[in-house]
């Protein structure tokens, strides 16, 4: 099979239905994590990460403004664009505050910080579709239910990065097939103490020690 190897040492096997791999892999991690989320906050979850991973870099706008410029910006727009600008924004903080908590960590950025303005997009987003306040939004929400599931990732914003970082840490630990990402995923177990990590490397005669963070 014809695998993708991406910049940051993560590999995805193209020729996968995209949906289908992230869906097996938040199944796994909900059950294993016992994460309490419903199911159609889990296919949300699906959705946005397939939609990312098959569009490239995912994030970059969440990233190159302040979010508070963002949110203005979104409460300064008009109904249906309002919608989906705090859609937007509430889905591009989710995914880079559980894909790369790392990456906004090494620049100083607390994620605590980030995922407080994800939640409040969301939050927004999913009281605009309250009967009689704007007509049913087009795109992903169809999908999974609308101010139900916005509402669910809102008030468990923060549960829902610790599960997309697990399941970040899934793909890591099925990349370590080579000297290289295998070096990343020890190197990732080092900042995060994952088991998914230290499992992965156990695989390959490298026995993670949790105290120093150290190998055998």
């Amino acid at each position: 099979m014809k695998r993708e190897d991406r910049d940051d040492g993560v590999e995805i096997d193209v020729c996968v239905d995209l949906r289908e791999f992230f869906g097996e892999l938040v199944e796994c991690v909900q059950q294993s994590e016992h994460y309490d989320a419903t199911c159609a906050a889990q296919m949300y979850v699906v959705a946005l990460l397939a939609d990312h991973a098959a569009c490239g870099p995912a994030g970059s706008e969440t990233l190159s403004q302040p979010l508070t410029s963002l949110l203005d910006q979104a409460m300064r727009a008009d109904g249906r664009e309002r919608f989906e600008r705090l859609r937007t924004i509430g889905d591009g903080i989710l995914y880079v505050t559980g894909f790369f908590s790392d990456y906004l960590e090494n620049r100083g950025l607390r994620v605590d910080y980030y995922s407080s303005f994800g939640a409040q997009a969301y939050d927004v987003a999913g009281r605009m579709l309250e009967p009689g306040r704007l007509a049913r939004p087009m795109g992903p929400c169809d999908s999974v239910g609308t101010a139900t599931v916005l509402t669910e990732l809102a008030h468990k914003f923060r549960m829902f990065v610790a599960l997309i970082h697990d399941v970040a840490d899934a793909l890591y630990a099925s990349s370590a097939r080579s000297d290289r990402t295998t070096l990343q995923v020890y190197e990732r177990w080092r900042r995060t103490g994952s088991p998914a990590l230290a499992h992965a490397l156990a695989e390959r005669g490298l026995i993670p020690l949790g105290g120093d963070r150290t190998l055998h």
